[in-house]
């Protein structure tokens, strides 16, 4: 009964599930200098100093282009906290998201990602697609761990926000640069890259285009994707203005998972592991971005900052599920747009205070999303069984302060008020239902404190207060007979303190934090009521109080100035603490995770090598709060690359998984037959190699 719970889970429930998300989740260029890049842990540029006695870290554009790593994920993934859940074969990064402080299957709704300090977290369950970010049009990533990103930026930061900042043709210190790159790999992947960058006086511009397709590791695996980025900006003395405009057009097979169930002797990930249950199954995906914005100076102390943007998207799947007995075969679709219009005022105003140096930020946000989905379409594709049309109206007003209380110390404080305005309609055949609206009411808080007791050691400590309003998915369920409209918004408390000590070639970070959180969501596949088409109804609830605390150390040590060893540890324990699962641990979160490699001048520019290996120990699958079922393996994958740079031309071959390591980091488990899960494998060893030129 369990495995057959399981087949039907897997091609209905999880289909429907995964037909309202709309499955749309799914660097080479070397400075002429021959020193190697440094990483820079102190955060001294991280979101302009504004988030005091945050445990941080900052990627550089060099760190990306040395990186061996795959995808930009796996580069995320090397701070230390980060961990990763993987999708779909992980084929360019589609489908892998990022998890910082072990929210689990919840992750992507519990970090806050942003492009330029912007938010591009929707308010579907889609998550954000690291892989439609150009790699090369990345000039640093910010991320700040733990609940204070909430004052300033809002909802979903409470495992933390990660910050990608592009670059421009502002900072090129000739009037053209160009670079062009094409790379050839495993599974049939072709890539290409270019970018050019340019500047005349104040004018400045820059472009960015990546393509990518790839036959898959697996059946029905395939991707087919381009993406393009730009920008024009004036810089004056008083006044600075841009416009950005990006775009993506993505193409996805889904293979679903690999099924393993001891009872009837069925383990796909030994018979048939790069196989496939849904062979016709896909998502696709095309977006576009705009934003504008400006920076007047005001006076000598105050600037006037207003950005405001659209961003466009469009969703289309389809899942397929083969007949189950008295169940017949099925289908279900999606063909979903999203818009989402902004605009985010504020005011920078840094002077002195009762003789303290003061620098306050303050601001109103204002986001306007609609969202149109049909959805389903039973046994032959036709009308949609139900169409949401949902409107989100989010106001937010914010104020946050640091002051200097002596040259040694800086203190900060700050709060914010929100609210989210939702109006739901269904306007298919269930039109009855309607209106399912909500309003909702928060606020955040933080305050911190760091002190440098000398060049060598600066301690940071802090406490904030965020949250996570339902989004509109976990509201309207799969089907209008599942919604929720009384979920509670979750909230997080936590407290964190650490140390940073820099001396001569060392640099170390290291912090411990204790998060408590109430009303977590979670999505509850099994309610006991089937629906032909649809799967089981399933159910989006709040969890019983949850809490997380661990600890997250990172270093870096410059042997001479050809060599430099760098590395990361962090302990990460989720627990549920109260209700019949106390004690248990969360779902798809490992204890302990880190990363270890080195960067390698071996002849100055003309050869260098780069190594990173990545460990996590075992976790839970998704599914198991009881905790009874088998945990998916630790494992560890060992990624090199070797590469060159001779006058305008650059080269690099990359061997990713050296060690041929057969693994998968997310399975979902039976609710009742022990040892049956269906799970996701990754690849074992690929390699890419990759050619360019610069001007």
């Amino acid at each position: 009964m369990g495995g057959h719970v399981l087949g039907i889970f897997r091609f209905g429930g999880l289909a429907s599930l995964l037909a309202t998300t709309a499955l749309a989740a799914p660097a080479l260029a070397q400075q002429p200098s021959e020193m190697l890049p440094t990483i820079d842990v102190t955060a001294s540029r991280l979101f302009n100093n504004n988030i005091t006695g945050a445990s941080t870290t900052v990627i550089t554009a060099e760190d990306i282009a040395r990186s061996p790593s795959a995808t930009l994920q796996e580069i995320i993934a090397q701070a230390p906290g980060v961990q990763l859940r993987s999708l779909y074969g992980a084929v360019g990064g589609a489908g892998t998201s990022v998890d910082l402080r072990g929210f689990g299957a919840a992750a992507t709704s519990n970090t806050l990602v942003m492009v330029n300090g912007r938010r591009v977290n929707d308010i579907d369950l889609a998550g954000v697609d690291f892989s439609a970010i150009p790699r090369d049009s990345i000039e640093r990533i910010e991320i700040t761990r733990g609940n204070s990103g909430a004052v300033l930026y809002g909802d979903n930061a409470v495992g933390g926000v990660i910050n990608i900042v592009t670059k421009t043709g502002a900072g090129v210190g000739k009037p053209v640069s160009m670079r062009a790159e094409g790379g050839v790999g495993s599974f049939n992947q072709q890539q290409g890259s270019v970018s050019l960058l340019t500047n005349y006086g104040p004018w400045s511009a820059s472009v960015f285009a990546n393509a990518i397709k790839s036959d898959g590791y697996r059946a029905n695996n395939a991707l087919s994707q381009r993406n393009a980025a730009g920008e024009v900006r004036y810089t004056g003395v008083n006044f600075s203005a841009f416009f950005n405009i990006s775009a993506d057009d993505q193409h996805l097979g889904l293979p679903g998972a690999r099924a393993v169930n001891p009872a009837f002797g069925i383990n796909e990930l030994v018979t048939d592991r790069r196989g496939t249950s849904t062979p016709l199954d896909y998502a696709n995906k095309q977006g576009v971005n705009a934003t504008a914005g400006f920076t007047y100076k005001l006076t000598e102390s105050v600037e006037l900052i207003i950005d405001g943007g659209v961003r466009d998207k469009k969703q289309q799947a389809g899942f397929f599920w083969p007949a189950f007995p008295p169940f017949p075969a099925g289908s279900s679709y999606t063909d979903a747009h999203l818009q989402t219009w902004s605009l985010t005022p504020r005011l920078n105003i840094t002077t002195d205070m009762f003789g303290l140096r003061s620098r306050i930020l303050t601001g109103f946000d204002y986001y306007d999303a609609d969202y149109v989905s049909p959805r389903g379409s039973g046994t032959v594709r036709g009308a949609p069984d139900n169409i949401f049309d949902l409107t989100q109206r989010t106001y937010a007003a914010y104020w946050q302060q640091t002051l200097s209380l002596t040259p040694a110390t800086d203190f900060s404080y700050g709060g914010r008020w929100q609210r989210a305005d939702l109006n739901a309609r269904e306007i298919g055949p269930f039109a009855f239902l309607s209106p399912l609206d909500s309003a909702d009411d928060q606020y955040a808080w933080h305050v911190g404190l760091d002190h440098r007791f000398n060049e060598t050691v600066a301690v940071f400590a802090r406490a904030a207060h965020a949250f996570r309003t339902p989004n509109v998915d976990e509201r309207v369920g799969n089907h209008p007979l599942h919604a929720n409209f009384d979920l509670k918004t979750q909230t997080s408390y936590d407290v964190e303190g650490g140390v940073r000590v820099t001396t001569g070639p060392f640099t170390i970070q290291s912090s411990i934090y204790y998060m408590m959180l109430k009303n977590e969501i979670h999505y509850d596949p099994f309610d006991g009521t089937f629906f032909p088409g649809f799967g089981f109804s399933g159910a989006n609830i709040n969890l019983d109080p949850t809490r997380r605390y661990g600890s997250e150390t990172s270093a870096t040590l410059r042997i001479n100035d050809v060599f430099r060893l760098r590395g990361s540890f962090a302990y990460t324990r989720a627990q549920f603490r109260e209700g019949p699962f106390a004690g248990n641990d969360v779902p798809l979160v490992s204890r302990f995770s880190g990363s270890a490699g080195f960067s390698w001048n071996i002849w100055q520019n003309y050869l260098v090598l780069d190594a990173n290996a990545r460990f996590w120990s075992s976790r839970r699958m998704d599914n198991d709060q009881p905790n009874r079922q088998p945990v998916i393996p630790a494992q560890a994958t060992l990624d090199l690359r070797i590469g060159g740079e001779v006058e305008n031309f650059f080269w690099s071959f990359s061997v990713n998984n050296v060690f041929d390591t057969l693994y998968y980091d997310y399975a979902v488990a039976s609710a009742s037959t022990p040892g049956s899960f269906s799970a996701y494998p990754l690849p074992g060893r690929t390699y890419l190699l990759k050619a360019g030129f610069k001007l």
